[in-house]
């Protein structure tokens, strides 16, 4: 597809362009230190491939679109066919439901992401210089795309706030979700962080820590060299328990892990809890430039919020000890806003083909944008912050 001489091309694979042209699109500021977050470069999402975690059989069936104006790649895009709305995290089951009831069919669609991941970055990936032109020219190719092949929908999720507005002027309709987010106010430690909690949530957060460390055991943060195959051996454990448990089957692949050891274990903090000689839980976290990524929790052994100590306690204290400004937990969760982490916006692009559909569709989005802006002034406001100073 040619447009304002850049040409855009759906490709099979992440792995058919070169980690340089693809690297230059998703993260340019990595010529200076870490990327922004590590999950659109090239190395994370061809590790996905390679491993098996996307592809046949999966329901992602990776379709790159790669943008070039006169031979040069100027923007990517992570584009996947997907046959179901799993291990999206931005959830259209209902849009789904109504539209098979209406006798359409919604599968396959085409999801603009990354697999697997509730973490909010750039989508539509430019070089430096070229944000106008290669947004808009992914966003038309890829609604294009689902025109000529009769698809429902086109997926822009996880996207940043600032790649809306192209989307807009495609015909995409906007979405309003939330994530709860842990902000680093220049803590010069964990004890100093409580001080701006309210007296009753600085009083829990403290016997959580404690009762969390009477599990009898050892708590380490690993990364880089520190992490050993026999890590990801006990990880892999945890991560099945928890992939059975919440999606009936996990989503990554046991390669997966070996993968990211081979060319990412420098992105990785691993959290392990180790009782008599054995891992007993862990909390597997990505490194961005400023921000810390939860991902993923597990355990084989059940103590007294672990979880929360090695899930969210630990990476504020890793936050705070490495001057990183941001912990993002995952998706979902209210637990999180007692712990310190409170509401952050969540935005994403939904292109739907056929009128009558995007008509109700765009009604639903303005209904439940109005829903989630009082949401999150509302658990803002009852958040764990104090109001007035502490009085012990």
């Amino acid at each position: 597809m040619s447009d304002d001489g850049i040409e855009v091309t759906a490709l099979s694979a992440v792995s058919d362009v070169a980690a340089s042209d693809w690297d230059a699109c998703a993260c340019p500021e990595a010529a200076v230190g870490r990327p922004v977050d590590p999950f659109t470069t090239h190395r994370f999402l061809s590790a996905l491939e390679r491993s098996g975690s996307v592809g046949p059989g999966t329901g992602w069936q990776p379709r790159p679109l790669v943008a070039r104006r006169k031979g040069q790649i100027i923007a990517v895009a992570p584009l996947y066919v997907k046959s179901h709305s799993q291990g999206e995290y931005i959830f259209d089951h209902s849009w789904a439901d109504a539209w098979k009831r209406a006798g359409g069919k919604y599968y396959p669609k085409l999801q603009i992401a990354v697999p697997f991941t509730p973490v909010t970055g750039r989508r539509l990936l430019t070089r430096p210089g070229e944000e106008d032109a290669g947004r808009a020219a992914l966003v038309s190719a890829a609604a294009q795309i689902a025109d000529r092949a009769g698809l429902s929908s086109v997926h822009v999720t996880f996207c940043e706030a600032t790649e809306i507005g192209v989307g807009e002027a495609t015909g995409y309709l906007p979405r309003l979700t939330q994530q709860f987010h842990w902000e680093n106010h220049g803590y010069a430690d964990f004890e100093a962080f409580l001080t701006d909690l309210a007296s009753r949530k600085r009083k829990m957060i403290r016997k959580e820590r404690v009762t969390a460390a009477a599990f009898g055991g050892t708590i380490q943060r690993l990364t880089g060299n520190a992490i050993e195959p026999r890590h990801w051996d006990a990880f892999w454990t945890f991560y099945q328990d928890t992939g059975s448990r919440k999606w009936g089957h996990p989503y990554l692949t046991r390669s997966f892990f070996d993968e990211i050891h081979g060319t990412m274990r420098d992105d990785v903090l691993l959290v392990l809890a180790e009782r008599s000689g054995r891992l007993v839980a862990g909390a597997l976290n990505f490194i961005g430039r400023d921000t810390l990524f939860g991902r993923y929790w597990g355990c084989i052994e059940d103590h007294p919020c672990l979880h929360f100590e090695l899930c969210y306690y630990q990476a504020i204290d890793h936050a705070i000890e490495t001057g990183m400004t941001r912990v993002e937990a995952g998706a979902q969760g209210e637990h999180k806003l007692a712990r310190g982490y409170l509401p952050s916006e969540i935005h994403s692009l939904h292109w739907i083909g056929d009128p009558s559909f995007r008509r109700a569709v765009a009604q639903y989005l303005e209904e439940e944008r109005r829903a989630i802006g009082q949401e999150i002034d509302f658990l803002t406001s009852y958040g764990p912050f104090r109001h007035v100073p502490a009085d012990d």
